[in-house]
């Protein structure tokens, strides 16, 4: 008996082991890349988003102001009609 088949088998089994870690790296890598993009996506959306949110804020009725200047005008409108008479 010889010492020389078994080491060969390690040989090709630690070469395999090798092999499928390769591809687990690779595909993890890939992942990890996949989702560092969709994360800069969805950072940009949120952005975008706040830039959207804080254009209407800005160009929006200033209602409080709105309905104080619709009681003056209705105030104005019925004091107009009293003294007219």
């Amino acid at each position: 008996m010889t010492a020389h088949p078994e080491p060969d088998l390690v040989t090709a089994d630690l070469a395999e082991l090798r092999r499928l870690l390769d591809v687990r790296t690779a595909r993890v890598d890939g992942q990890l890349a996949l989702l560092a993009q969709r994360s800069e996506q969805h950072a940009r959306d949120a952005d975008e988003v706040h830039t959207r949110v804080t254009r209407l804020e800005h160009t929006r009725w200033p209602l409080p102001s709105l309905a104080a200047l619709t009681g003056l005008a209705a105030l104005a409108v019925a004091l107009w009609q009293v003294l007219g008479r």
